[in-house]
């Protein structure tokens, strides 16, 4: 039988598969084949994976609950028929798929076999229920892997995008023009966000500065209101909106970004892997997390590298050191 592969991720944020992908490129290097990737269609995978030679095909399931549970479970078990693959990787807990490849007759099923997940898999060394408490995405399927002989190549995220795949999109932007900035202003969390009267603060300061001439400000569409907020606060006419860009628009701005200021969400993630200098506004979550990427963390005085989901907490991290370590290390 020949060797084909697909991975499993079920997580719908744009972050959390970015962490995956160090993941995915060993799987890939292990067996020196591409991989067919099963993801969310959220993450929009198919077309930022696109142009990575370690991925043959992405493959979308939404993962619903309740009736859709077995109605994918059946639509995954087609797939892996029609597909017959040889080897199907699990990068989280989720059962679903691990059962279509049993009724497929998949013979490598590997997986972290949390809970009732280790039923239907072949592998034999799983993750502890401490493991899942303990270690985040990214840790978790780096130990999956390797207590499994899987050798594990890279834990840093990078994502290669072509410039002909990006080239022709909007926005029109001024390549010669080294003080593009781009802000990531949202995040799915809301106590990760820092307040738009610092953005604005911080933007009029590094246009003062000259250390910024256009702002490029991310958020989601259901998030534009406080893109709006934030330029009016400033009362500038250096911004741009992206809250209606599609995700590949929203690259090529970060990709073209001097660098990128933002919240500890997806775009933070992306412009690491897509090798923006990269600053993570961070009060209350784990900066630990971030230790597998390029991000350049910025702490208030007495932070403590813990959750507390706390909005408030976001305003201990000043607009002066905000700036200031941004100046600095653009020196």
């Amino acid at each position: 039988m020949s060797i084909k592969i697909a991975v499993v991720y079920s997580h719908h944020k744009l972050g959390d598969l970015i962490w995956q992908l160090p993941y995915l490129k060993s799987i890939s290097k292990n067996f020196n084949l591409p991989i067919t990737l099963i993801t969310r269609p959220k993450t929009q995978a198919r077309d930022i994976l696109k142009d990575n030679d370690y991925i043959r095909e992405v493959f979308y399931c939404e993962f619903r609950k309740k009736i859709w549970y077995f109605v994918e479970v059946f639509n995954l078990y087609r797939f892996f028929k029609k597909e017959n693959f040889s080897h199907i990787f699990i990068l989280d807990k989720i059962s679903r798929p691990a059962i279509a490849a049993k009724l497929a007759t998949i013979k490598n099923i590997i997986g972290p076999g949390i809970k009732n997940q280790k039923k239907w898999l072949t592998n034999k060394n799983f993750l502890t229920n401490e493991d899942y408490q303990n270690l985040d995405y990214s840790e978790q399927s780096k130990k999956m892997l390797e207590i499994n002989g899987y050798k594990v190549f890279e834990t840093k995220p990078s994502l290669f995008i072509k410039k002909e795949s990006l080239i022709a999109l909007e926005p029109k932007i001024n390549l010669n023009d080294k003080k593009i900035v781009s802000f990531g202003v949202d995040s799915f969390e809301i106590y990760k966000m820092w307040f738009e009267k610092n953005f604005a603060e911080l933007a009029n300061q590094l246009n003062n500065e000259n250390l910024a001439t256009k702002i490029y400000l991310i958020a989601s569409p259901q998030n534009k209101y406080m893109v709006e907020k934030i330029k009016n606060l400033s009362g500038r006419d250096i911004f741009f909106d992206c809250s209606g860009l599609n995700l590949l628009q929203v690259i090529k701005v970060i990709k073209n970004s001097h660098y990128f200021v933002g919240n500890n969400s997806g775009p933070l993630n992306l412009a690491s892997a897509l090798g923006t200098k990269a600053f993570g506004l961070i009060a209350n979550s784990r900066v630990s997390e971030l230790q597998n990427s390029n991000v350049i963390p910025i702490l208030p005085d007495d932070y403590g590298d813990e959750f507390i989901k706390d909005r408030a907490i976001m305003n201990k991290l000043s607009i002066r050191t905000v700036f200031n370590q941004i100046k600095n290390n653009l020196v």
